[in-house]
C-alpha cells in the first residue's frame, strides 16, 4: 500500500520554482564590516616578538593599537636584552680574566638566553591568540614610550 501525502500538501511548481532569496544586509554605517582588522596581523604580530624585525610592524601599522603594543613590547624586550649582553660582556671579559669566573658568567648568561628566548615565545603564542603578556619591568619601559 502506498501511502498518501496529507491534503495540506501542495507539489513544488515545475520549473524548479520561484524561490527569492532575500536582500544581503545593507553596508554598516562607517565603512568596512566587522571582522578582522587586517588579513596581515598575525604576521605582524608574529614580527613585533622577533627581535630587530619589531620595526616593521611598529612602523607600518600605525592605525592598530594592538600591532602597536606588541611591537613597542618586542622592541623594549630587546632592548633589554642588548643591555645585558653588554653588561655580561663588561663582566665577562674584564671581571672574567680578573677572577677567573668566565665560565660561571658564560652558563650564567647562556640560562638568561634562554630565558628571553622563552618569553619571547611565550608572548608570541599569546599574541597571536589575541592576548597581551605583561612582562613586569619591560611592559612597563613600553608603556612609557
Amino acid at each position: 500500500m502506498s501511502e498518501m501525502p496529507p491534503s495540506s500538501y501542495t507539489p513544488p511548481p515545475p520549473g524548479g520554482g520561484s524561490y527569492t532569496p532575500p536582500p544581503p544586509p545593507p553596508p554598516p554605517v562607517g565603512g568596512l564590516p566587522p571582522g578582522p582588522p587586517s588579513s596581515d596581523r598575525t604576521l605582524m604580530i608574529v614580527l613585533a616578538w622577533l627581535w630587530l624585525l619589531g620595526l616593521i610592524p611598529l612602523l607600518t601599522k600605525k592605525d592598530d593599537p594592538e600591532v602597536q603594543w606588541q611591537a613597542k613590547n618586542g622592541l623594549t624586550l630587546f632592548g633589554v636584552e642588548i643591555a645585558c649582553w653588554i653588561l655580561f660582556m663588561i663582566l665577562g671579559g674584564t671581571l672574567g680574566r680578573m677572577i677567573g669566573i668566565g665560565c660561571g658568567i658564560a652558563t650564567i648568561q647562556c640560562v638568561i638566553w634562554l630565558v628571553f628566548l622563552v618569553v619571547r615565545i611565550m608572548a608570541l603564542i599569546k599574541g597571536v591568540g589575541g592576548q597581551r603578556m605583561r612582562i613586569p619591568v619591560v611592559s612597563d619601559l613600553a608603556e612609557k614610550w
